[in-house]
């Protein structure tokens, strides 16, 4: 709204608004405001034509009363009138009405346009500006339809100020966001990026003249921020020359954050920090460089105890994303105390909510009986609006982690001891789904749950967990006189009247189970299911069951009773519905990568399963435990041709992981969580998990566009099941598939995509990440049993050996990290060498076993890396996990000073990581390789 100056004030609105805030009432306030709709609709419909001043002032009145929450049902012609007037105040009242009144189905949009067209073609740059803000604002499919194909050469034309360039560019992406389909960039983008070079626009490069420019000895620092976060928009260089000016780039403003300050001033040090923050996002965007992820977990380190609170809050924030990251995981560990501190000791709630975030993200199986007990205390005082989502966050990571039963037990009763108002129904299902699939604690589950119900004031959510367990597995404890079958019903019973009927349905239904596991109780409950209370009863659901259960207890003989009545059979496995639930509280897109990354530390099996399922695909709902949509785990990975060569894989290598790979899935050999592809359709995400020779992968399908896909197909080269057709704009659906390694294998499965985009076919195939380390079981073993096998296997066709020169310097804790991730275990103190690297592990097949060592020795004296591997001439598989690792330690590309020898004379050259179906002719086939890599 224009600011009211001299002689164009428009005082009869100056007036209005000082009546509306002189009201005493809300009555006295509607009855001006209708006196005043009066009188303008009067205005509106009178003989006498209105002048561009008084529309303006009218108008005004309108938009001022529809912002006190009133609606307008009228003048909407009039501020269209307005937009042909030649005078700035009149032409942006016109257009401030239009942006927050017009709605886009309105039927002045085509006079409206041609007012808008005609204003865009003028040349006058402020009514140009006007014109584009409102195109903005309105941001409607309408309005980009009309003008998607004009403001592009607006913004390119050499003519066009630099004012209206600004408004053209944002204008040009705020319809780009909201219908991308219409906005075509194909003939303008390299017109486009080089408007990166004017110096006037609001994102250009750093060229000398604006490096002159320092904020409180800060240079640039807005420039730097946006050049920071434009930078996240695209994954890594792929140019080596470019990535390491931005690698130094990032470690300069890393080491300047670590500088005494220059200035005492506020300005400075806020200055200075945005730039490190966002330059911190930047780092965590790329994901691929260990060493700096390193340095930001320590640089944020320093700010959680920092006195601004806001520095404190953003510590924590991005801390949360570090966390998830499997080179910076162990670093953000490290700051365990300092942030259960802040979680005890903050005032401000919302810090004291990152921190908690914080600590869940950070929770693996070594540290999370102490993040867990620490989360509990904490909600005994915590604020009422975090309580349920602490109560969802506790109640997965007691399952998650949870090594031992009787724990995951005693902490989701003292979830519901402590919050149990905030305890939703997923949590408590989800405890008795695990105790009812695991026979190890359903007498501890009994036992801890009738302790529980003693306590004089007990929640009704126990009273239901109580129940359930008891009516199932009260004969488990019975046999203690403390707990015998009447001291459990009378227990029950004593909370019945308390309860609401959901919970009373739940007892009497525990009551008939009684009467099958203990005879002697039949009387007693037959007692009170035969009283007024319960066959009268005014709810229909109680009375049923009380007539049902009392009439099945009288004439059914017990081998009937006991088979109508018999335990529970295990439920079936499957995602857990608590992380759902946290989703859903969060809202979409919070349930972050953490819950990507989730089990990329962890191994072994979901727990509270059943039975495994069958090698089957099976469509689901929209994921509930992670949210692909505008999170990325790692750089996108497009589709490449299957090459003729070897699957080698350089994860021990610190090339830019976005370089062009031979094969989509070479980024998942030493991780199990990430982005599969990426385009600016579709980001599929990938989690998975593997125990022995069982494995589950998650796939998730995201909707990057605000458009349908329609008839949303996905085919693999196995038998599977049909994911959901439809994904919605800004949606994603998950597919779940188990895996069972039978034998070795060549070919990974391939996985063929099709759907509609705007009326588009679109065709993608990529090959799934499946390779014969997933199966790998690591193995402890001494020295002398190493060394005592290692020599056991001389023979020619049992070695292999490889020799090439190495890329990148060999970082000890980033090797050490992708050894891990290979999936053997990493033995210390083995080699008489302490710079060696010694692994050992067994492949699980269905078939059989296969034992696999290895070794990996530096040698920076040589400049090379040699490998030999020791196995037999059948065994493909192990063979080509020598190939694999030999590219993991830095080969890269031809050349490189690479040699291959294989001490079986044949002079063929080894097999890559391929996994042919063949049966292996020895049971303990074991692989050594020697390897020398330059430091």
């Amino acid at each position: 709204m224009p600011a009211v100056s001299k002689g164009d004030g428009m005082r009869g609105l100056a007036v209005f608004i000082s009546d509306i805030r002189n009201c005493k009432s809300k009555e006295a306030e509607i009855k001006r405001i209708n006196k005043e709709l009066a009188n303008i609709r009067s205005k509106f419909k009178g003989d006498k034509a209105l002048d561009g001043y008084s529309k303006k002032k009218y108008v005004c009145k309108l938009l001022f009363i529809f912002l006190l929450g009133h609606d307008i049902d009228f003048g909407h012609m009039e501020a269209v009138n307005l937009l042909s007037s030649n005078k700035y105040t009149e032409k942006q009242i016109g257009y401030l009405f239009i942006s927050v009144l017009v709605n886009s189905n309105s039927e002045l949009i085509r006079l409206i346009n041609n007012a808008i067209k005609n204003d865009l073609s003028s040349r006058n740059p402020t009514f140009m500006c006007l014109a584009l803000h409102c195109i903005a604002n309105v941001g409607s499919r309408e309005m980009a339809e009309a003008f998607a194909g004009e403001i592009p050469r607006i913004l390119v034309a050499g003519d066009t100020m630099d004012s209206v360039k600004q408004s053209a560019a944002l204008c040009l992406l705020r319809l780009y966001k909201t219908s991308p389909d219409l906005v075509l960039m194909g003939e303008w983008t390299s017109r486009v990026v080089h408007l990166l070079n004017d110096q006037h626009m609001i994102v250009s490069s750093a060229s000398t003249d604006l490096q002159d420019y320092t904020y409180y000895f800060v240079p640039a620092p807005w420039l730097s921020c946006k050049l920071l976060r434009l930078l996240q928009c695209y994954p890594p260089p792929e140019d080596g020359a470019v990535k390491g000016r931005l690698v130094e780039c990032l470690e300069t403003i890393l080491n300047k954050a670590q500088e005494p300050p220059k200035s005492k001033k506020v300005q400075h040090s806020n200055a200075k920090n945005a730039i490190l923050f966002e330059a911190i996002s930047l780092i965590i965007h790329y994901d691929s460089e260990p060493n700096l992820l390193v340095r930001a977990c320590n640089q944020l380190g320093q700010f959680l105890q920092h006195r601004e609170t806001n520095l404190r809050y953003l510590a924590l924030e991005s801390m949360c994303t570090l966390a998830s990251s499997e080179f910076s995981h162990e670093a953000v560990k490290t700051h365990i105390e300092t942030v259960i501190n802040a979680l005890k000791t903050e005032r401000d709630v919302s810090v004291r909510q990152r921190a908690a975030d914080l600590l869940y993200a950070m929770c693996d199986r070594s540290n999370a009986k102490q993040i867990v007990a620490e989360m509990l205390s904490y909600l005994e005082t915590a604020d009422y609006s975090i309580r349920e989502e602490m109560v969802l966050k506790v109640a997965i990571l007691a399952e998650k982690y949870a090594v031992d039963y009787s724990w995951y037990v005693d902490t989701i009763l003292n979830l519901i001891r402590i919050a149990g108002d905030y305890v939703s129904e997923e949590v408590w299902y989800r405890v008795i789904q695990i105790v009812i699939n695991r026979d190890d604690v359903q007498g501890y589950a009994a036992k801890t749950v009738f302790e529980a119900l003693q306590a004089p004031a007990c929640h009704e959510n126990m009273v239901k967990v109580g129940g359930y367990i008891l009516g199932e597995f009260g004969n488990l404890i019975a046999g203690d006189p403390r707990s015998s079958p009447l001291v459990q019903f009378n227990l029950l019973h004593s909370k019945f009247h308390l309860c609401s009927v959901p919970t009373r349905a739940l007892l009497l239904s525990a009551y008939i189970k009684f009467i099958n596991l203990f005879p002697e109780t039949k009387s007693t409950i037959q007692e009170v299911l035969r009283s007024d209370s319960q066959i009268r009863n005014s709810d229909v659901e109680l009375q049923q069951r009380a007539v049902e259960y009392l009439k099945l207890s009288s004439i059914a003989s017990t081998d009937v009773l006991a088979t109508v009545l018999e335990e529970m059979p295990p439920f079936p496995e499957r995602e857990s519905s608590i992380l759902a639930k946290l989703k859903k509280k969060k809202g979409p897109g919070a349930v972050s990568v953490n819950e990507l990354e989730e089990g990329k530390r962890e191994g072994g099996e979901l727990n509270g399963g059943g039975e495994r399922g069958d090698n089957s695909a099976i469509a689901s709902t929209p994921s509930p435990s992670a949210d692909l949509l505008g999170l990325r785990t790692g750089p996108p990975v497009t589709a490449a041709a299957p090459s003729a060569g070897s699957l080698l894989v350089d994860v021990f290598s610190e090339a830019d992981p976005a370089t062009p790979l031979p094969e989509s899935n070479e980024l998942f050999v030493c991780k199990n969580n990430g982005v599969l592809f990426e385009n600016q359709l579709l980001q599929i995400g990938i989690k998975s998990e593997y125990r022995q020779n069982l494995g589950r992968m998650y796939l998730f399908y995201g909707n990057k566009t605000s458009v349908q896909f329609i008839t949303f197909t996905t085919t693999l080269n196995v038998q599977s099941k049909p994911v959901e057709p439809l994904i919605e704009g800004g949606a994603q659906v998950q597919q779940v598939i188990n895996i069972e390694c039978l034998t070795d294998f060549s070919d990974a499965p391939l996985l063929n995509i099709k759907f509609r985009y705007g009326g588009a076919l679109q065709n993608l195939t990529l090959k799934l990440p499946v390779t014969i380390n997933k199966f790998f079981q690591p193995t402890e073993m001494a020295s002398h049993d190493f060394f005592q096998r290692w020599k056991q296997l001389s023979l020619p066709q049992q070695e292999a050996q490889k020799i090439f020169k190495a890329n990148h310097a060999m970082d000890t804790e980033v090797l050490k990290a992708k050894l891990l991730g290979l999936g053997m275990a990493l033995l210390e103190n083995v080699d008489p060498n302490p710079e060696n690297f010694v692994c050992a592990g067994v492949i699980q097949t269905k078939a059989q076993q296969v034992g696999s060592l290895l070794r990996l020795e530096p040698n920076a004296q040589a400049q090379n890396l040699g490998g030999r591997s020791v196995l037999h001439p059948a065994c493909s598989t192990i063979n080509s996990c020598v190939d694999s690792l030999c590219v993991c330690c830095g080969l890269r590309g031809e050349g490189g000073g690479r040699k291959v020898k294989q001490k079986d004379g044949s002079g063929a050259s080894l097999p890559s990581l391929l996994f042919y179906p063949q049966n292996f002719s020895r049971k303990n086939c074991t692989l050594a390789v020697s390897l020398e890599h330059s430091l």
